[in-house]
């Protein structure tokens, strides 16, 4: 038994048991984040643009103060953005976990309040029965870990092209109780990347609780993704054989991870001839 602790360094979180601090995995997390993601370069230029654009006044008075501090300001308004509404799902995450335990969630802050609505709805009309919460899905085999959301069971009927229907009431005789992993998703919209996440924690070697006590991973039906915004709720499906799909994806991003790591420290020999030093013989390489 040994409990596994986590860490963040430079933007990538890591896993790893007390007992071996040395031994530490790149988070599922980390991994996914090897995907190419176009569209952000885009997204930060237009996020400094519009913080520029909306306060341009007061930035120019800031500009003539301090000209290194404004850049720094308006650089920075997707960073802040980011980190503000990281806060809030941390805290939505946390507020989901204790309303599915039956715990009492008290006063929310009028930020939170709107996400407690939605998740009572949410529960009320999937009626989802708990088996775990945020324990930590660890593969050994192909050296990752990751905390996952939820376990789920939830009633369906199961269709012949292997679709899922909601049944919660188990109205229909045929329905049945699957397994299911969960995610929680709070961002504006869900990207399908998710699948790559919800494959690695389904396909891992096993699961540890925070005390440290370890057990098989199960076999999972599927995976679900709760998109859950202060307007609305979805509830998405990830089947079986597209979930199975996605983890041959998400290990190729492992092997990408290693490459960036270690692979292309030692992809490039020394230099056999440059502009300054001309060719390089094998006796100046042997010596």
């Amino acid at each position: 038994m040994a409990k596994v602790q986590n860490d963040e360094k430079g933007g990538s979180r890591v896993y790893f048991r007390v007992i071996e601090p040395e031994k530490r995995l790149p988070s599922v997390t980390t991994i996914v984040d090897m995907l190419p993601k176009k569209f952000l370069a885009r997204w930060n230029a237009n996020m400094a643009a519009d913080l520029a654009l909306d306060s341009i006044d007061y930035l120019q008075r800031m500009a003539d103060r301090d000209r290194e501090g404004a850049k720094r300001w308006v650089a920075g308004a997707a960073w802040r953005y980011t980190t503000d509404r990281g806060k809030i799902g941390s805290k939505a995450h946390d507020l989901f976990e204790r309303m599915m335990r039956g715990q009492s969630v008290g006063r929310l802050h009028p930020d939170i309040e709107p996400y407690r609505r939605q998740f009572a709805e949410f529960m009320a009309v999937v009626k989802p029965v708990l088996v775990r919460a945020e324990d930590v899905a660890w593969s050994d085999t192909h050296r990752y870990a990751g905390s996952f959301d939820a376990w789920l069971m939830v009633r369906v009927t199961i269709l012949p092209d292997g679709t899922w229907v909601l049944d919660p009431d188990g109205d229909n005789p045929l329905s049945v109780w699957v397994n299911v992993i969960a995610d929680w998703k709070t961002s504006k919209s869900v990207w399908p990347s998710v699948a790559l996440q919800m494959a690695a924690y389904a396909f891992a070697d096993k699961i540890i609780d925070p005390e440290g006590t370890e057990s098989p991973m199960p076999i999972f039906d599927g995976a679900v993704v709760l998109h859950i915004t202060p307007e609305g709720w979805s509830f998405i499906p990830v089947y079986h054989a597209e979930l199975l799909s996605a983890l041959a994806w998400f290990l190729h991003l492992r092997e990408t991870m290693d490459w960036e790591r270690e692979g292309q420290r030692k992809a490039l020999g020394k230099p056999l001839a440059s502009s300054s030093k001309g060719l390089v013989t094998g006796t100046e390489r042997r010596g």
